[in-house]
């Protein structure tokens, strides 16, 4: 149980990534601050963790809310006494569409959930991982750092790019408290997020160019599972990884080497 009277804050925790990595994190022995917006998805979470003997704390909060994230922070370290492990996971893919045809509040919810989340994610948490050093792991995307071949998303592909910057920006900033800060880049993985994308002008911008059968090579072309991605972050948490640090660590079975 390396996780053993460690906490670990999630955010985006009620489904897919977010949901695989706190039931991984409370498995191996922490204490899980499950965040979100959606309190049934939150409950549903919290009861896969109970019923295997894990402890999590629900948290409901907007990333993007200044006030509400830093109230969800000082609630679970108020209740469990520390911070060690943050996975900034929440996110959006948004709206998909020509630069001319993608409206500025379209633009902007984007920016707002994955740039800014991720920012009041990390400000409100790193005092707390200070004190005795600990991990960050945000999720980030091949899209942005590796591929820039879906049609219409410049929004997206912005926040996940710039989420890179930053973790090799604190990575530096933050290692003389021991505080490691990584990314995961996911490529296509089986979550509930396509299900909130809004595509339009699709012809405008896609690229006409054909991928190989099975362009993700490692799983003859199937996309990859959350646990997949999970797996890779309880390592980038744990102290396996205690020398890893602003990496960016892509887990698309070999996706974005095709592309």
């Amino acid at each position: 149980m390396e996780f053993q009277s460690k906490v670990a804050l999630v955010t985006g925790a009620g489904s897919g990534i977010g949901r695989a990595s706190a039931i991984k994190l409370a498995e191996a022995g922490a204490v899980v601050g499950i965040l979100g917006h959606t309190p049934g998805e939150l409950n549903e979470t919290a009861e896969l963790i109970e019923v295997t003997g894990g402890r999590a704390i629900s948290l409901n909060a907007d990333v993007a809310d200044e006030i509400a994230m830093h109230h969800a922070v000082e609630t679970l370290v108020a209740e469990t006494g520390r911070l060690d492990v943050v996975v900034a996971n929440a996110g959006i893919n948004g709206v998909w569409a020509p630069i001319d045809d993608l409206k500025p509040d379209e633009w902007d919810q984007t920016i707002r959930v994955n740039l800014r989340g991720t920012y009041l994610t990390l400000n409100a948490s790193i005092p707390h991982l200070k004190r005795q050093g600990g991990s960050v792991i945000v999720v980030s995307s091949i899209n942005g750092n590796r591929t820039f071949n879906t049609p219409g998303a410049t929004a997206y592909v912005a926040t996940k790019a710039a989420q890179v910057a930053i973790v090799q920006q604190l990575a530096l900033e933050l290692g003389r408290h021991r505080v490691r800060v990584n990314a995961v880049c996911p490529g296509a993985i089986e979550t509930s997020i396509n299900n909130n994308t809004k595509v339009r002008g699709e012809n405008e911008t896609a690229v006409p160019v054909e991928f190989p059968t099975g362009d993700i090579p490692i799983t003859g072309g199937k996309a990859g599972r959350s646990e997949d991605v999970a797996s890779v972050i309880l390592f980038l948490a744990s102290d396996q990884s205690r020398h890893v640090t602003g990496t960016p660590v892509y887990v698309d079975g070999g996706q974005g080497l095709l592309r």
